[in-house]
């Protein structure tokens, strides 16, 4: 439905546009009380901001572990999925959030992938065929303060490399 409705809008706007809006409105994404502010036309760069409010706020007043987490769940693999194409397969393989201190003020948090970070991947899948990387980012307040540390593992392959990996699994289990 969402790779549907992307390149039905694609015509209208620019995907950094879509995607801003898309995560904005989606019920999912709302639910975490996170919003996108920011992201760049290449799609490398995107922040958010998690503000504290009720529907956030735990039972000390911070912002509940839960919303921080869901948040950044989605931007890693949803933007390497955007900027590596449809020749490629993305997965979420593990996560890790390491709370530093409680979050009663406005947190902000950024993804980022460079240009040669971008390259690698894409040769070494060139020789590996599928890979992991781990990325990692902080949740901090506009002092930069760090509230919390996420490491994420994406999973990545070439799409006909993952399609016959699945199809000789199936067949393997039958």
């Amino acid at each position: 439905m969402y790779k549907t409705a992307t390149n039905f809008l694609k015509k209208f706007m620019s995907i950094s546009t879509i995607y801003k809006h898309g995560f904005n409105i989606s019920p999912m994404y709302r639910r975490t009380t996170a919003r996108i502010i920011h992201i760049s036309k290449d799609l490398k760069e995107i922040k958010i901001k998690i503000a504290l409010s009720y529907k956030n706020k735990n039972y000390v007043g911070a912002i509940f572990g839960g919303s921080m987490f869901a948040a950044t769940d989605p931007i890693y693999m949803t933007q390497l999925m955007q900027i590596l194409g449809d020749e490629y397969v993305v997965w979420d393989k593990a996560a890790t959030i390491n709370y530093k201190r409680p979050a009663k003020e406005t947190l902000f948090c950024e993804f980022t992938f460079t240009d040669e970070e971008i390259k690698i991947i894409k040769k070494r899948i060139q020789d590996e065929h599928e890979i992991t990387i781990e990325k990692t980012t902080h949740l901090t307040n506009t002092e930069n303060k760090i509230f919390a540390e996420v490491i994420k593992i994406v999973y990545i392959a070439e799409k006909s490399f993952y399609k016959e990996k699945l199809r000789k699994r199936a067949k393997a289990m039958s």
